[in-house]
């Protein structure tokens, strides 16, 4: 064999172990010796913060979703912007509707005092989030941490990465295989919207001017309809209206969430679109009716935090988790 074909090679092996190596750096019980109390804090904050305000729970899981959806799961969806640059924050995908970053700021506040630039803001999202899940009843699960944080934010990034809510089933499964997921695990993930509101702005097109057409979306429960207009007027510009996503169970992490969409009370086109597809609508049904689901959200969102993340010499551990380290 050539030296030339040897060198191809192992640079062949080189990159094949280094995408194996950036999931295999994430490890359960990482901060076990270098912060020991790094979960506990985090989850003490989180408790804080959701007895003062329920609403806080889903707020911290679409945080984690919607970093690691875009660039991966490296907090950069916790940088602020500056003169020079709009940061994900900013973007209409996440301001104003985006929430929690008072919690994670308190919670790596305490952990610089205490293990002074060991414990990244991703790791700090991604234990906020299943700490959430858990605190509203969902399934606890065993988070690997080791992820290093981002020096890029980009609000320009969110418009090709997250799916918005008028995406259809075609769209959102394709947005989901971008990043690795099955069709039934986009569904599967789908059902974090058993916790957590929207504001009318999300969703009034489908009360007032389903495709512009100035009528309602035909596959909406009227009665539902109904209700979601007198909470939202037509017209209303007001930031402060908002409803919940699952009317029955809000703040509980239950299949609640897949019995509305069963019965036409999908609040997002993104959600009642699932029952346009016979394989996502049979997901639905199954769903609704067994509390697996549970356990495949579990495992769903430990996979989505692994997305894309940085380990080893990558990215920085911040400081402030607003600012990247200069």
């Amino acid at each position: 064999m050539t030296a030339m074909k040897l060198t191809c090679l192992s640079t062949i092996l080189v990159v094949l172990l280094l995408a194996q190596n950036v999931h295999s750096q994430l490890q359960v019980g990482f901060y076990r010796s270098s912060c020991s109390l790094a979960e506990l804090i985090v989850k003490d904050e989180v408790k804080k913060a959701f007895i003062r305000d329920k609403g806080v729970a889903p707020g911290l899981v679409r945080l984690h979703f919607h970093d690691c959806f875009v660039r991966g799961c490296e907090g950069s969806v916790l940088v602020d912007s500056t003169p020079s640059n709009t940061a994900e924050k900013d973007s209409p995908a996440n301001n104003p509707s985006l929430r929690g970053f008072e919690v994670i700021d308190n919670a790596k506040a305490r952990l610089e005092a205490k293990c002074k630039g060991v414990v990244s803001c991703a790791d700090i999202v991604a234990f906020a989030a299943r700490d959430s899940i858990e605190m509203t009843g969902g399934r606890g699960y065993d988070v690997p941490a080791g992820r290093r944080d981002g020096i890029v934010s980009l609000a320009s990034e969110t418009l090709t990465n997250l799916p918005p809510p008028t995406f259809n089933v075609d769209q959102l499964t394709q947005r989901f295989a971008e990043k690795g997921f099955t069709q039934e695990e986009m569904v599967t993930l789908s059902g974090a919207h058993t916790i957590g509101r929207s504001h009318c702005t999300s969703f009034s097109d489908r009360l007032y001017n389903f495709n512009g057409t100035m009528s309602q979306d035909p596959s909406l429960d009227p009665m539902y309809a109904a209700q979601l207009k007198q909470q939202c007027p037509q017209g209303s510009t007001d930031p402060n209206l908002v409803v919940p996503m699952n009317p029955g169970s809000p703040a509980i992490t239950d299949v609640g969430y897949y019995v509305d969409v069963f019965a036409n009370r999908g609040l997002f086109t993104s959600d009642q679109t699932l029952l346009t597809n016979l394989a996502t609508a049979n997901q639905v049904n199954q769903n609704a009716r067994t509390p697996l689901w549970k356990r495949k959200f579990a495992a769903a969102m430990l996979k989505m935090g692994q997305l894309d993340v940085l380990t080893g010499d990558a990215g920085q551990i911040r400081t402030n988790c607003r600012v990247i380290n200069s």
